[in-house]
């Protein structure tokens, strides 16, 4: 190997080229189109100076092969210098590739979907939209609120619901749950799925420190809730609506993890004199998998006084992650809806009846306790 002559790559098997003569290769020469090695070319004579009434001479350009784009033989060359943005693009044509990229991200239908949507557009800038007394918005109800839960539900949650018959076509009825996860995110769970396979809206009743925080009571209320007071639920069920409520309040979201699918305490029973008060149906509803998504192992009570709120959570993620510690856990939810407990059957004054209104609070909340039981048998996995 020692003794063995070293020929550069890409000489033909000659030494000498490729390796700092200034005579091109013949392989140069054949790329370049037969033009002239740059050191036999003639000089050019140098621009001649531009006077008052002369014009400059265009420069040539010259191409691979050596000749000019000015009275040369060569191909003239390609050259983007002075031509404008958008030059030679005429209106038709922009429209076309913005109608076939918007079909291609949006889908066939993009058309009719960017219409309704400059018309939503329009109305919300002009005014032209119902609020009822209570601040609902059905138009940000339906189309941002919802419409921003769907995915959640159907991807991330994978909402399985039953006994839906058991909700009334028309008409008040009361809808009472059992409360966990943390934080509220099964009251925006039920309120979608019930809209999904009823049409109906849920107005929930949501506690003081919901109003209280600057965005979110704004959008509470036009999501359909309103304060849980007796006033409002009753004038609510007497005008047939959709009322959810849920009686564990704090004390069940924020239960630690250890304590999942019991029910706390259901209050003093006020919205059972609600019902039976307005003579609408109480619908029991069992929510399976809210409990897992914020595992609550922990609490800040001293900082939570601090702020003000029922408690400051710690959960395996939070706050140890920051912001992605807030995103809940994929597990696997169940809603059940049981037999409507009727109430339309009691005295104009039974509502006033303690006894009565304990009966029957107790009478849901073992109904629900008892479902809540059931489903956790029937379930295979927190996960699926």
């Amino acid at each position: 190997m020692g003794d063995a002559e070293i020929i550069p790559i890409g000489t033909g098997g000659r030494p000498g080229r490729g390796t700092g003569s200034t005579r091109p290769s013949r392989a140069s020469r054949t790329l370049a189109g037969g033009a002239k090695p740059a050191a036999h070319r003639t000089p050019q004579p140098p621009p001649a100076t531009v006077g008052p009434d002369r014009k400059p001479e265009p420069a040539a350009v010259h191409d691979l092969g050596g000749s000019a784009t000015r009275g040369g033989p060569g191909r003239p060359a390609t050259t983007t210098r002075g031509r404008a943005p958008g030059a030679g693009i005429t209106p038709g044509e922009w429209l076309s590739a913005f109608q076939t990229g918007a079909a291609q991200v949006f889908g066939d239908q993009w058309e009719p979907q960017l219409a309704r949507f400059l018309a939503f557009l329009r109305r919300r800038l002009t005014g032209e939209y119902d609020v009822d007394e209570y601040g609902f918005d059905q138009e940000v109800a339906e189309r941002l609120l919802l419409a921003c839960l769907r995915p959640i539900a159907e991807k991330w949650f994978r909402i399985e619901a039953r006994g839906i018959d058991n909700l009334p076509a028309d008409g008040g009825a009361l809808v009472v749950s059992n409360h966990s996860g943390t934080l509220p995110v099964d009251g925006l769970m039920t309120m979608f799925t019930i809209h999904e396979h009823t049409g109906r809206f849920l107005r929930p009743l949501g506690a003081d420190l919901v109003f209280r925080m600057p965005v979110v009571s704004s959008l509470a209320r036009k999501g359909g809730a309103t304060l849980a007071c007796t006033e409002d639920a009753e004038r609510m069920l007497a005008g047939g609506e959709l009322v959810g409520v849920w009686p564990e309040g704090f004390k069940g979201i924020g239960k630690p993890f250890r304590e999942r699918y019991k029910l706390q305490r259901f209050g003093r029973g006020g919205f059972v004199a609600s019902a039976v008060r307005t003579g609408v149906p109480i619908v029991p509803l069992s929510v399976i998998g809210a409990e897992e998504i914020y595992p609550l192992v922990g609490n800040l009570p001293s900082l939570a006084r601090l702020l003000g709120v029922p408690y400051v959570p710690i959960t395996p993620l939070f706050p140890w992650l920051g912001p992605l510690g807030l995103v809940p856990l994929p597990s696997k939810w169940l809603l059940e809806f049981g037999e409507p407990i009727r109430t339309d059957a009691y005295d104009a004054g039974a509502a006033d009846d303690p006894m009565l209104v304990f009966n029957v609070t107790d009478q849901v909340r073992e109904t629900i306790q008892q479902s809540l039981y059931s489903l956790l048998m029937q379930r295979e996995s927190v996960w699926r």
